[in-house]
């Protein structure tokens, strides 16, 4: 699901609405077409029953795990607007944080040579107050997440000079 527009403020402009890279997914999937192919070789060959009843017990945990990542990956958003940064997850419970753009100190990212190949990584925000620092993982294309918040810092302290000429001109 997209990140509902109705929690934006009335100036605010969405402009990256992301969700997890699909290797959020690959664990959960791999796992699954090993049980489906254990399963399909258990259905093939004459094996001991209790061996093939373990083996659909392992094939229905398997597709559980899968749709619960897949709910997961569906239901999390991670999100830049014009005034700030966005991290919302959860199927039924809901957990989120938000950073304002003016807080934010620092950006970084963390990707290894594998996560460069497929365009995923890690990012970290530092920003003032509580929250301290705060690291989001399977990010996509994490450089270029970094590159549109500091985009967005400075957009921010360009319109806030703006309205502070226009306030004292009027």
């Amino acid at each position: 699901m997209p990140f509902p527009p109705h929690l934006l403020t009335d100036d605010e402009e969405l402009v990256l609405d992301l969700r997890p890279h699909w290797w959020f997914l690959a664990p959960s999937g791999a796992v699954l077409v090993l049980a489906v192919l254990l399963g399909l070789g258990a259905l093939a060959n004459d094996w001991w029953r209790p061996v093939e009843v373990l083996v659909g017990v392992g094939v229905l945990a398997a597709l559980g795990w899968f749709v619960l990542r897949y709910l997961l990956w569906t239901t999390t958003n991670f999100v830049v607007t014009s005034e700030r940064v966005i991290s919302r997850t959860g199927v039924i419970a809901k957990r989120g944080i938000e950073i304002p753009l003016d807080r934010i100190n620092t950006v970084f990212f963390n990707q290894s040579l594998f996560e460069r190949m497929i365009g995923a990584g890690d990012l970290g925000i530092e920003s003032a107050g509580e929250g301290g620092r705060q690291t989001f993982t399977d990010i996509r294309k994490p450089s270029l997440v970094q590159n549109e918040i500091y985009r967005q810092v400075e957009g921010l302290e360009e319109r806030k000079y703006t309205r502070m000429g226009q306030a004292a001109r009027g």
